[in-house]
């Protein structure tokens, strides 16, 4: 899912600039069309929760492959295949080690020790790296508050989106009607949406909540939520659960999908009330379609909104503030829609994943001329 949603594009950049690259994943049903693009693919597996003898499995598996191979980059993402593929890159010999950092998994209402740990882990996998790239700014300061890396290697490198493919201007109102009418809901309905997996880090109970509330003012307002049921994390939320607070008549489920940008198009307002966030490229996305939004005020989230000019930041776990944003924009439509526009203006400057490719081509092009 990471390759598929996450890193696809950036891929796709480097072998049309003559990178022979090669991915290593656990297996997906996406895997299939990479080999298409000129992409290499080998897989190993690597378990989301912390499993001792497996991750050493895969440590060997990744250490055997990077030896076998003469990769001169070795480049890990998100936080498990990090340390392990830094860590075997390392073993293995690899002259240049990059890992990008989307998100820390501790946040601001992590327990200490808890909180703890992911640094003591974070610290450790930076020893094995030439560069490490935080897609966020505020991570990247608090790595330096926290001692993660070092000034030399640690590199904020933005992100962005695929800015042609997310334009408002490309769904006229036929076809928003039509994709309302194909996915059952009324086309006078106004439509809340989120884009995310279906696990509780995601806010999704404190949604449920807090629409709970906006239905008893606006009752034919509609949750639409995509994502993919998610159980191999910790916290997966079954769908049926939204009859435990009586919003079922109202929520659509809509699973995987691959034309978000369609469905961004049906959104009315866009709502994120997630736990935490490294840079969220669902944010990024509604903003370049010009739809305002409401999220969490927390890292990953606050760098991708101006409060009160493209949307409204709500406190963490708080489905009180959620519900009177939810209602604000309800019930203020035109300012609604002036908050999306200027979203819209904000993504055009900020979110061009362009030049966030060139930025990274750059820095690989600089560890080559100093370590090859």
């Amino acid at each position: 899912m990471t390759v598929k949603f996450l890193l696809l594009s950036n891929l796709t950049y480097l072998v049309n600039k003559g990178y022979d690259v090669h991915v290593v994943c656990s297996k997906g049903k996406w895997l299939g069309e990479l080999g298409k693009l000129g992409i290499k693919v080998k897989e190993i597996e690597i378990k989301r929760k912390i499993s001792p003898l497996f991750d050493l499995v895969s440590l060997g598996k990744l250490f055997s492959y990077f030896k076998k191979e003469p990769f001169d980059i070795v480049h890990t993402f998100t936080p498990k295949p990090g340390l392990l593929g830094q860590m075997a890159a390392k073993f293995a010999g690899v002259p240049i080690i990059c890992n990008t950092i989307f998100g820390f998994y501790f946040h601001e209402e992590t327990p200490y020790l808890k909180k703890q740990f992911y640094i003591f882990i974070e610290k450790i996998a930076s020893l094995f790296s030439d560069k490490i790239f935080f897609r966020n700014e505020e991570d990247f300061t608090t790595a330096q508050v926290m001692g993660i890396g070092t000034t030399q290697k640690n590199e904020y490198s933005g992100d962005g989106i695929d800015l042609d493919r997310f334009q408002p201007e490309k769904f006229s109102q036929d076809f928003i009607t039509a994709k309302k009418q194909g996915l059952g809901i009324n086309e006078n309905s106004l439509v809340v949406g989120i884009v995310a997996r279906l696990v509780r880090e995601k806010g999704y109970l404190e949604l449920f909540e807090a629409f709970g509330n906006v239905i008893k003012k606006f009752p034919n307002v509609i949750l639409l939520a995509v994502g993919p049921f998610d159980p191999g994390k910790k916290d997966p939320i079954n769908p049926n659960i939204v009859k435990e607070y009586r919003i079922e008549k109202n929520a659509v489920f809509l699973g995987e999908r691959t034309d978000v940008d369609e469905l961004y198009a049906v959104f009315d307002i866009f709502v994120l009330p997630s736990h935490r966030e490294g840079f969220s490229h669902s944010i990024m996305e509604a903003s370049a379609m010009a739809k305002p939004i409401i999220a969490s005020d927390i890292r990953g989230c606050r760098g991708a909104i101006e409060a009160g000019r493209t949307g409204i930041l709500v406190p963490l776990k708080n489905s009180q503030k959620l519900t009177e944003a939810m209602l604000f924009f309800l019930e203020h439509p035109e300012e609604a829609k002036g908050m999306g526009r200027l979203a819209g203006q904000k993504a055009q400057e900020s979110f061009n994943e362009k030049q966030f490719f060139e930025k990274i081509d750059k820095e690989y092009q600089v560890l080559v001329s100093h370590k090859l």
